[in-house]
């Protein structure tokens, strides 16, 4: 059976503002009124879980005009410096809440974490050696801007641990890379993902972005044919999303520009297509890997999860957040820091944290969340570990969910049997609105409409 079911009449059917499920309930619903105690309780609350580390790193060199991240765009260097100060006292007051956690997995995320220069990022990574309890082989990844990256670099990554790269291209169209102010150097970037697989690093992935000014069919086919050359283990196909009310430097961008959205469905149909046909398997949402990726096998053996960073293998895993706006998930609340770098800047000064705001997770937020993991991870889920976690009878707690889904049961999309539901390959693009079946805090029209549309 394939993986996926392009039907045009359904997907512009159910094309709607939905959230992305990297958490549930999603940021939207944190709170300021979480505090530093409910943190350090959520931290001891499961202490033999692995933790999974991720440090924000906001410094750009250049602005990307399509660009939602928290990002901080300067070319004076020794900013970093100053920001690797405070990093370390954030990182010196939290780390004694997990001695005896083992870190399995690290990812530096941006923001370009490659403005670092050498010493910076040989300095950040020795602190996390320093203050916690870092596994010989745990997985460390990190975000690249291939256009502020000398090759030496990849050696000197290498070196001090990372065994997993990301690289963000979005586009190889040379008049597309300049309206979004990326212009950047092809056969560079060919020399950087030759030099990483020379190197031994074990997983390369690629972001790509979709529905970007003066994009076409055509012209996204080109980038795809060039990327299959370069051959990552991974690929991100991300939706645009044009919010110039919510991010400034969209504004750069003209809306007539874009492509409308039967181009958009056409480049993504085209996507699928084309990555099938090279030996891609469609991971979920946005994500592709190639069979024999961990991500691939995961998702086979029925073990695939999902957090702030995307899809991961890392099961049962806290995740513990450091730097401006830095998301943790710690057993059954999450936590964020402070966006804003001054603020950022002050709490630490005070307290040796930047705890802004959170969310303690009442038991139907968790059976929740579960559902929706295990559908938008596995494109399944069976009744019975919910039921036996949780002490309740499925059909009966979710009965109002399960009216909502009918419709789209209806239409092919799942199939809802008595001991579980199973999406479809009709359903699988349209997970996010399966989802937003079993999500109590997006069924408000208003609500819906601050999240970027589901293709």
């Amino acid at each position: 059976m394939s993986e996926i079911i392009w039907d045009l009449a359904l997907i512009q059917k159910y094309n709607q503002s939905g959230p992305r499920y990297t958490s549930y309930p999603t940021a939207l619903e944190f709170s300021e009124s979480y505090t530093d105690d409910d943190f350090k309780a959520a931290a001891e609350r499961y202490p033999n879980r692995p933790l999974s580390l991720y440090v924000h790193i906001p410094f750009c060199h250049k602005l990307c005009y399509f660009c939602a991240c928290n990002k901080i765009i300067t070319r004076h260097q020794h900013k970093v410096d100053i920001y690797l100060d405070y990093l370390e006292k954030e990182i010196k007051t939290r780390a004694p809440l997990f001695t005896n956690r083992t870190v399995t997995q690290i990812h530096w995320g941006g923001g370009t974490p490659t403005y670092l220069d050498e010493a910076q990022s040989e300095r950040l990574m020795a602190m996390l050696r320093k203050y916690f309890n870092v596994s010989d082989d745990a997985e460390i990844s990190i975000e690249m801007d291939p256009r502020e990256i000398e090759l030496d670099m990849l050696d000197h990554l290498r070196r001090i641990g990372f065994n997993r790269i990301s690289m963000g291209i979005q586009d190889f169209n040379k008049e597309v890379q300049k309206l979004v102010n990326r212009e950047q150097d092809e056969e560079f970037i060919f020399a950087l993902m030759k030099r990483a697989k020379e190197l031994g690093f074990t997983s390369t992935n690629i972001d790509l972005i979709y529905g970007l000014p003066k994009q076409n069919v055509e012209s996204f086919m080109y980038t795809f044919e060039r990327v299959i050359e370069l051959n990552p283990d991974r690929m991100s196909v991300f939706n645009y999303a044009h919010l110039p009310s919510r991010f400034a430097a969209q504004i750069k961008i003209k809306g007539d520009m874009l492509p409308p959205p039967e181009t958009k469905l056409a480049i993504l149909q085209k996507t699928i297509e084309f990555l099938g046909d090279n030996g891609y398997k469609f991971i979920g949402m946005d994500h592709f890997a190639k069979p024999d990726d961990e991500l691939a096998i995961a998702q086979q053996q029925g073990v695939l999860h999902r957090n702030f960073q995307g899809y991961t293998t890392q099961e049962e895993c806290d995740l513990l957040g450091m730097g401006v706006s830095a998301i943790s998930l710690l057993g059954d609340t999450y936590a964020q820091n402070h966006k804003e770098l001054q603020q950022y800047y002050a709490n630490v000064e005070e307290g040796g944290i930047a705890l802004h705001k959170g969310l303690a997770l009442s038991k139907d937020d968790c059976v929740r969340r579960d559902v929706i993991k295990a559908l938008i991870c596995n494109f399944k889920l069976e009744f019975d570990r919910l039921q036996a976690e949780y002490q309740i009878d499925f059909k009966q707690y979710f009965a109002e969910d399960l009216a909502l889904l009918e419709p789209l049961a209806k239409d092919g999309l799942l199939e809802i049997t008595e001991n579980s539901i199973v999406v479809s390959p009709r359903g699988r693009l349209l997970i996010r609105n399966i989802c937003l079946c079993f999500d109590v805090y997006s069924r408000q029209l208003a609500k819906r409409q601050q999240f970027s549309r589901i293709i």
